[in-house]
């Protein structure tokens, strides 16, 4: 069966952005890859750094089990993500072995620095799939090379801004509307997270903050388009270049999910 994978930041970062995706693809019979860089260590005022981490751990393994997926363990701590080989070998390690044909991740401009280092070590990762030299051949904790064609598309930034207040309008919406309530469950199971983003960042409900964001974008496709969306939430996603992923453009969110995904700004093309 196909496969997708998304790589984010911290627990909690795939159901704000990517969860009603997932769970489409899942419809559709995707085998789904998840993974969160970082461990959440830093997401408490309460408890410790080793039990906060615990905690979330637990959380997104409960979130992941909604859509049954296979769940990967982070390795780094909050606001300690870096551009590492290591890293990159890691993730390598990881595509080359769950072979997605999506690959989701953050957008390369967001509000937290966590975000876009995971943006940056994801797609090289993805751009090494395919080169055998590279780890040293000898180093036999990876799989060989992996071949296959890889769309990766980013989400929306946090707040659909950019760190400068711009607003971001992606190439794709695809509408979730009808796996709401999957998408509102996974991010429940974050329950940890409820007193930190309000002490934190003011978000008095991390429910409502996810459903306020969705139904921006969707109303981003009126916006666009000057004309009623097809459904009352959407997730953004702005197809990374095909260059060094595929022979040539492709889309398979759009093959997948048919008229829940939407174009609503013009891609960049080669000619």
């Amino acid at each position: 069966m196909p496969s997708v994978l998304a790589l984010f930041a911290h627990p909690d970062d795939i159901e704000f952005v990517a969860a009603g995706t997932l769970a489409l693809l899942g419809k559709q019979g995707w085998d789904i890859h998840l993974m969160n860089l970082a461990n959440g260590c830093c997401g408490s005022t309460t408890t410790s750094r080793e039990e906060t981490a615990r905690i979330r751990l637990e959380e997104a393994k409960q979130a992941a089990s909604h859509l049954q997926a296979t769940h990967y363990h982070p390795i780094f701590n909050d606001l300690e993500i870096e551009y590492t080989q290591d890293a990159i070998k890691h993730l390598l390690g990881i595509i080359r072995k769950a072979k997605p044909t999506i690959l989701l991740t953050h957008a390369p401009v967001d509000y937290m620095e966590d975000h876009m280092q995971t943006c940056r070590l994801a797609v090289t990762a993805a751009f090494a799939k395919g080169v055998p030299n590279y780890p040293e051949p000898r180093d036999r904790r990876y799989v060989e090379a992996y071949y296959g064609d890889i769309a990766i598309y980013h989400a929306q930034p946090h707040g659909n801004r950019t760190p400068l207040g711009q607003s971001v309008r992606p190439h794709l919406s695809v509408f979730v509307d009808e796996v709401m309530e999957t998408k509102r469950a996974m991010l429940a199971e974050h329950r940890s997270q409820q007193q930190w983003l309000k002490e934190s960042q003011g978000m008095n409900s991390y429910i409502q903050t996810m459903l306020d964001l969705g139904s921006e974008v969707a109303d981003l496709f009126r916006l666009s388009l000057d004309k009623d969306p097809p459904g009352k939430f959407a997730e953004g996603w702005t197809r990374h270049l095909h260059l060094g992923f595929s022979a040539e453009p492709f889309d398979p969110l759009k093959d997948a999910l048919g008229d829940l995904v939407v174009g609503i700004e013009r891609e960049l093309t080669v000619r």
